[in-house]
């Protein structure tokens, strides 16, 4: 059984920037949300959303350009299984990809990694963007930018960094 809380805290520990920063642990928690919500419109696998969630800006070095981060995000989900989760080969090279490739724009994968991928994309706002049509891999994320985007532009700290992954958010200027 994948645990999300203990996985969050051992990647924290290491974490170069601001939990709160915008590459943090609200943008992780976002993504993860708009992973679940759009895993049941895509019937993407559910458990490489949530690891994606977690590892793929987890290695980041700063909050501008970082071209390697998907990589390195990659390269510490590999270096977290069989510890903190596990997958089956195939799933996890799905994983792997997903992360590694997540900031190169593309739309054509997998649909797991299309999911991962737009829940993401579906997060823009908090940086300024909006997310466009477009660029999103399914139609079920281009049904859920209004929503998406809203919770991104006003940085909204979902409760499960507080309630599931026990993180005191005390302090953040939220």
């Amino acid at each position: 059984m994948l645990s999300l809380r203990l996985l969050v805290h051992a990647i924290l520990e290491e974490y170069a920037l601001p939990w709160d920063g915008k590459h943090g642990v609200s943008h992780w928690a976002r993504v993860l949300e708009n992973g679940i919500r759009l895993a049941k419109l895509t019937g993407a696998k559910t458990e490489i959303v949530q690891l994606f969630a977690v590892f793929h800006d987890a290695r980041r070095v700063n909050e501008s350009v970082d071209l390697e981060h998907g990589e390195r995000g990659a390269e510490l989900a590999a270096a977290c299984r069989g510890r903190w989760f596990n997958l089956v080969d195939d799933d996890f090279n799905l994983l792997y990809a997903a992360c590694a490739f997540h900031a190169d724009g593309g739309t054509d994968a997998d649909v797991s990694i299309q999911t991962c991928w737009d829940a993401d994309r579906l997060d823009l706002g908090r940086v300024g963007i909006r997310p466009e049509p477009s660029k999103l891999c399914t139609r079920a994320a281009r049904q859920l930018v209004p929503w998406a985007d809203g919770r991104a532009c006003f940085d909204i700290l979902p409760d499960l960094v507080r309630v599931e992954w026990g993180i005191d958010t005390r302090g953040w200027g939220r």
